[in-house]
């Protein structure tokens, strides 16, 4: 408990003293030197001199879903469907994302269905929305959320499921410990809350091999 408040008053010195409205790279860069120093190691050794910079850099990718926009990729849609009318599902979208209470990974798969409304939109741009807010800090259950209404209101469509299944790190990795645990989510928008044969439809082609 002492370790984690000390670190803590680090942390927060740091930031009154050095960070302004905006943060810089090398100010970010600086706060993994003082996360490396607390931890017990030299930021000076060669191993580590340029692990700041290769965090930062992977922080970049990690977490490059606040610069983007998820309805963006929703806006070119295809209306020469022939009147298609049924569900569209897209099945094992890999799910790479971080909890917000410990930024530790969580790892998964989701799977997304919509009915359309007259228009459908091509199926990397499904997998683009989820990797959009997979790449921001989550918990599973919001992130869940956002992907099931982000399609259903960017598709206008009739109505949209998602169920994610994954593992989160801080609980195979530390804390509990327990390392077969995964978590399922679901969440359904318009028709497929309102219809459970939808939903069991919808549920029986996730659960397909």
């Amino acid at each position: 408990m002492i370790k984690i408040i000390t670190y803590m008053k680090i942390v927060t010195d740091f930031l009154e003293k050095k960070l302004g409205k905006t943060v810089t790279r090398e100010q970010a860069e600086e706060a993994v030197k003082v996360l490396l120093a607390w931890a017990g190691e030299n930021p000076k050794r060669e191993g580590l001199i340029d692990t700041p910079k290769r965090v930062i850099k992977a922080f970049e990718e990690y977490f490059s879903g606040y610069s983007k926009d998820p309805y963006k990729d929703l806006e070119r849609t295809f209306g020469d469907v022939e009147g298609y009318d049924d569900v569209v599902v897209q099945k094992n979208i890999s799910v790479h994302s971080h909890c917000e209470h410990h930024m530790a990974p969580i790892i998964g798969v989701a799977h997304v269905a919509y009915v359309p409304n007259e228009k459908v939109v091509g199926l990397s741009k499904l997998a683009r929305v989820v990797e959009i807010y997979s790449r921001r800090l989550q918990t599973q259950e919001r992130l869940t959320m956002e992907i099931a209404n982000t399609i259903h209101k960017g598709l206008k469509a009739h109505g949209c499921a998602v169920m994610i299944d994954a593992t989160h790190m801080c609980m195979t990795a530390r804390g509990i410990k327990k390392h077969e645990a995964t978590t399922i989510t679901n969440f359904f928008t318009g028709s497929f809350k309102d219809n459970h044969n939808l939903q069991n439809r919808f549920l029986t082609f996730c659960n397909k091999q």
